[in-house]
């Protein structure tokens, strides 16, 4: 089967600065696919390249197999891409966009109906003639979803969709795009809210200094020697100064951080039995009164691998 995006080789340099340096990627169809990195990685110059918005130096991007070069016009035809910018026109009214919209792709007013269901999806009907320019944030984002679609694409890039928006949009956008997926569609998702991708995604892609340092499902990312520990956090009843001489020496090495009445210890989630660590702090007098553990999730392993990058 044709991937939905395949990318070979992609090298891309601003003067002396190499944005991307050989990122190689296949994003199956129907997939949700996750592209992180902290800022500056390549993200954006990436999606860029794929959208025909930049020329790559070196290296191939095609669109369910339409290269975005040679054959430009089906590969933006099976794309859309939601920016992260809010980039609006303010002299037309959010139905009125839509419909230039779907001019830019030779659909006329056989598409009215399709424009009337993305309205009523996003929660846009009762907005459909107002001018842009009388929009709030969270309606404009709605309006570039919209815009987005307006062509049916097959193929859905999200560049932050959800960047400076509320709780209820947030799960109205993301209730939507769920559904575009489940119906077929493939989406790729970049964002900064780890926990989205960490939901939302099958496989994840980690872009770092305009490299791919990880690209693997997201159970098996979250299975990782990163993911093995558990840290655990003790709340004392007393404050405690320094660790007591009694404590076994393995305990000892397991405690973190010790602040006031609070004890953080790392253990190893397989290897480390919790109980035990408690039985050996309650025998030198220290009286726990509460405890609360922390698994290791997407967002450790992001900041681990771009940590270990950075060092």
């Amino acid at each position: 089967m044709t991937a939905a995006i395949s990318i070979n080789n992609v090298r891309k340099s601003y003067g002396s600065l190499a944005a991307l340096k050989g990122v190689d990627l296949m994003i199956n169809r129907g997939e949700f696919f996750g592209l992180l990195g902290p800022n500056g990685a390549g993200k954006s110059t990436l999606i860029n390249i794929i959208a025909g918005l930049a020329h790559a130096d070196l290296g191939e991007v095609a669109v369910l197999g339409h290269n975005v070069v040679a054959d430009y016009q089906h590969a933006r035809r099976a794309l859309g891409v939601v920016p992260q910018e809010l980039v609006f026109d303010a002299f037309f009214s959010v139905r009125e966009v839509l419909q230039i919209q779907s001019g830019y792709f030779g659909l006329g007013k056989e598409n009215n109906a399709w424009i009337d269901e993305l309205l009523d999806a996003l929660a846009l009907t009762d907005k459909a003639n107002a001018n842009m320019r009388a929009l709030s944030g969270g309606m404009k984002r709605r309006v570039l979803i919209a815009q987005a679609l307006v062509h049916k694409p097959e193929v859905v890039i999200l560049d932050e969709p959800t960047a400076g928006v509320d709780v209820e949009l947030r799960k109205l956008l993301w209730g939507f795009v769920e559904g575009l997926n489940q119906k077929g569609h493939t989406i790729v998702l970049t964002t900064h809210y780890l926990e989205e991708a960490e939901k939302l995604c099958d496989r994840i892609a980690i872009l770092d200094h305009g490299e791919v340092i990880a690209l693997d499902t997201k159970a098996s990312l979250l299975q990782s020697e990163i993911c093995s520990t558990l840290h655990l956090v003790i709340q004392m009843a007393e404050e405690l100064k320094m660790l007591p001489q009694q404590l076994p020496l393995n305990i000892r090495d397991k405690v973190k951080h010790i602040d006031g009445c609070s004890m953080r210890l790392e253990l190893h989630k397989d290897k480390d039995s919790i109980v035990a660590v408690l039985d050996a702090i309650a025998a030198t007098g220290i009286q726990v009164v509460d405890l609360e553990t922390e698994r290791a999730d997407l967002e450790d392993v992001f900041v681990e691998l771009t940590r270990k990058r950075s060092a």
